[in-house]
């Protein structure tokens, strides 16, 4: 167990809290660890709803380290169950579900990127479909019979659909029974999970009290909000991912919303209030450029954060290409009226797709050996030495034929 004080410990966990159900439960608990020389079971679950974490996720996976490193058990779930439901909070329609071979193919690299965060040798992880797979229909059922219809309309998203006319898909109301069945599966002691998440930790106490344990203490955190100011999701595609190069990471926190720095520092860097208070009572794009240093360094060491700040300076401030443009062949044969320039942005990875591709050259945002091309139907003839297309303002690429 840690060195820490009782008071210090229960401040540890208070830290950055905004639910806390109930703290005077949380006090009692601790104490009862303390005396038997161990940690709390602290759970966080994930769905493997998309391939990649992001950094709304790392407000949760920090917070974890740093109960971690003061010798409480971290319990990370992963829910290849749950992930085929969908979790319905803060949702405003009807989530597609996923097939068993998308929650697999999600999986692949889910604990690795965790690992960025928290120490996994000292983390104890569990797929919810070890007990979900081995339940039979009456098992289900009885899991069902735990909680009434009124209770889950008591989920404010539930509500506002209805009042919405929008579908609810009878399915959406097992999520929050699966997610609490966790907690009693592993015997949690504390959940931790966003603000969000509040009524799916409640019927885990719930549930736990129903099969004689002693009620998890649920701990939320704030949730950020994504790069175009709506809460930051891998579904809307407002993200930074863990796996998001440093570059990429500088360059979208540098096109956040000036009013939202603050609670991005506070949740995503060790940067204590007063040095916050100074970078942000002066110049906002010094302070935005600190912020993606922080960030872009917390997952790929000091040094690559340093570098991607000062290649954006160069290519935006300083007005001087990148320095690690990456060099593409297009080996494709070329034909004698050339490619069409969005296919060729499409096939060299610049852009997702060609529509994509057409929509950014409307806007302007191409540029052909450093001039802005704003026919969208152009064709590109095969170039004879390299050849630099930008699409928007971080995408480089210096193409050859061959």
């Amino acid at each position: 167990m840690n060195a820490l004080s009782a008071a210090d410990d229960l401040a540890h966990f208070r830290r950055g809290a905004v639910d806390l159900v109930e703290e005077r439960d949380l006090a009692a608990r601790l104490a009862k660890a303390r005396a038997a020389g161990r940690g709390l079971r602290v759970k966080f679950g994930m769905d493997p709803s998309s391939p990649d974490l992001h950094v709304g996720h790392a407000v949760q996976l920090m917070k974890l380290r740093a109960l971690q490193q003061a010798g409480h058990t971290i319990v990370l779930i992963v829910g290849d169950a749950t992930a085929m439901v969908g979790d319905p909070s803060g949702r405003n329609k009807l989530r597609p579900q996923l097939s068993r071979a998308d929650v697999e193919a999600n999986l692949v690299t889910y604990t690795a990127q965790a690992g960025k965060v928290l120490d996994m040798t000292r983390t104890e992880v569990h797929r919810n479909s070890e007990w979900f797979d081995a339940m039979r229909f009456e098992d289900v059922l009885r899991l069902a019979s735990k909680a009434t219809v009124a209770r889950m309309l008591e989920r404010d998203t539930f509500e506002k659909r209805m009042e919405a006319k929008e579908p609810i898909g009878v399915h959406e109301f097992l999520y929050p029974l699966m997610q609490g069945w966790d907690s009693v599966m592993i015997r949690s002691d504390v959940e931790l999970g966003g603000t969000d998440q509040l009524f799916n930790l409640l019927v885990g106490r719930d549930l736990q009290e129903k099969e004689n344990q002693a009620p998890q203490i649920c701990m939320t955190l704030p949730l950020i909000n994504g790069l175009d100011g709506r809460k930051m999701s891998k579904s809307y595609g407002n993200a930074i991912a863990f796996t998001d190069s440093p570059a990429e990471m500088f360059g979208k926190v540098m096109s956040l919303r000036d009013d939202v720095m603050g609670d991005w520092f506070r949740l995503l860097t060790g940067l204590d209030e007063g040095e916050i208070a100074t970078l942000l009572g002066g110049h906002f794009r010094e302070a935005k450029a600190r912020l993606g240093e922080e960030i872009a360094s917390f997952f790929h060491g000091r040094d690559a954060g340093r570098a991607a700040r000062d290649g954006f300076d160069r290519q935006f401030r300083d007005k001087e290409l990148p320095t690690d443009i990456p060099v593409v062949e297009y080996a494709k044969p070329w034909p004698a009226d050339g490619v069409p320039l969005a296919v060729l942005l499409r096939e060299i990875g610049l852009c997702a797709s060609s529509s994509d591709a057409r929509r950014l050259i409307e806007g302007g945002g191409v540029k052909l050996d450093g001039a802005v091309v704003a026919d969208v139907n152009a064709r590109i003839a095969r170039p004879t030495a390299e050849l630099l297309l930008q699409a928007g303002k971080r995408k480089f690429a210096k193409l050859r034929a061959q």
